[in-house]
């Protein structure tokens, strides 16, 4: 069943008693749901929700089917409930909610904050993210494609940027316009445009799209430029909306939100305010889970062939538990060479390529999956589990558990 399937029989149960529910009727509490389920994010949001619902047996939940564009619904004026949860709110509702004095946990990252206890994907992460991930496959130009007077975008892009200036370079110019209403461009005037400012870039150069919406734009545009994926323009997206990025030509490589945490965090936060609770600060950010790869960015951009050789054959094989050795070996050049030349790209030795490499696959493992952390250090290329602890907890400083149970709280 759908997640919205789901929250549908969670409010035909809500409207009538239950044997097993902890409540009549008359106690339960009445939630309002106003999030879009027409986006991958939106679905992600509503399944934390279905996910603390079942084991919160006590609330009525009234859900209306609805995208992100649309305006407040008209029936709030005259609903009488116990709590909502907003991803399309606007000062008109916000005032209208603040002065029923119904407590709102709001999703929505469109604006500025509207004064309510609200729950966002971390925008800055989102960012950084995104520049380590086209910063380590060797990238020296960078740029950035956003919507304009979207909040979400400009964290995201302000991120982006400043990761990217940390490791000594800059960005291009970047491409904005508008996203949704009447100020919209058509398709064919977008592309156009889109294509002329990709034909005006340096080559190769890594671009990260504000959205996986963003992240197809670029890419369609590219095809119409005679631009070659990845290795004349890489492309990263965000939001990991699997059929959108699979239908990409080629696929699209996306950060992965951790959209269901954010529903299951603010259907908690809105518990805790309906039954009178401190909830402590307004401000409530999710760290994204990592990047998914696919062939957008599947390149190596260094001008220097053994780097790029070096950095490719970590990148494939760091989890099969090679050696500096193996990576001259297949390079062809010394070992000091390698260490020099990686250490002027990279700024890492190639031990230390290495190790990233098998880090980030572990904690993408420990966020992802529920493998014993014995069974990760296998996979992962460590020889004894113990070692990957030793490790982990030195350049991480927690331990694999710690960042498991951080991760999914």
């Amino acid at each position: 069943m759908s997640t919205v399937g789901k929250l549908a029989e969670v409010a035909k149960q809500g409207d009538r008693p239950s044997s097993d529910s902890p409540r009549s009727y008359r106690d339960k509490k009445r939630v309002a749901l106003i999030i879009e389920s027409s986006s991958v994010y939106g679905r992600e949001l509503l399944s934390g929700i279905v996910r603390f619902r079942t084991t919160n047996l006590d609330w009525m939940v009234f859900l209306e089917q609805r995208d992100l564009t649309a305006g407040p619904p008209s029936w709030l004026e005259s609903w009488r409930g116990d709590g909502i949860i907003s991803r399309a709110t606007n000062r008109t509702l916000a005032q209208a909610v603040a002065s029923t004095g119904v407590p709102l946990v709001e999703l929505t990252d469109r604006s500025v904050d509207l004064g309510f206890t609200y729950v966002w994907s971390n925008d800055g992460a989102i960012g950084q993210l995104a520049a380590e991930h086209l910063l380590e496959r060797g990238f020296q130009q960078f740029a950035f494609c956003g919507f304009r007077s979207e909040a979400w975008s400009e964290r995201r892009e302000q991120a982006f940027g400043d990761a990217i200036a940390s490791a000594g370079f800059k960005l291009q110019p970047a491409f904005h316009s508008v996203w949704y209403g009447s100020e919209a461009r058509s398709w064919e005037q977008e592309q156009t445009e889109l294509a002329e400012w990709l034909r005006q870039m340096p080559r190769p150069i890594g671009i990260m799209a504000c959205n996986d919406v963003r992240g197809q734009h670029i890419i369609e545009a590219c095809a119409r430029a005679e631009l070659m994926v990845p290795e004349e323009v890489a492309v990263i997206g965000v939001d990991n909306d699997r059929l959108l990025c699979q239908l990409c030509d080629p696929p699209l490589s996306s950060v992965i939100p951790n959209a269901e945490l954010i529903g299951y965090r603010a259907a908690e936060l809105l518990a805790r305010q309906m039954d009178n609770d401190v909830v402590g600060p307004r401000q409530h950010l999710i760290d994204p889970m990592g990047v998914a790869t696919r062939q957008s960015t599947d390149t190596v951009a260094i001008d220097d062939a053994d780097v790029a050789a070096a950095l490719s054959f970590i990148r494939d094989r760091a989890c099969l538990g090679i050696s500096v050795d193996d990576v001259t070996a297949h390079v062809g050049t010394s070992r000091s060479t390698l260490e020099r030349k990686l250490r002027k790209f990279v700024n890492r030795s190639p031990q230390e390529e290495i190790r990233n490499v098998q880090l980030r696959r572990v904690r993408e493992l420990l966020t992802n999956t529920d493998l014993p952390t014995d069974r990760i250090a296998i996979v992962c290329g460590f020889v004894h589990p113990e070692y990957l602890h030793v490790v982990f907890r030195r350049e991480m400083k927690m331990t694999p558990g710690e960042f498991r149970r951080s991760a999914k709280t």
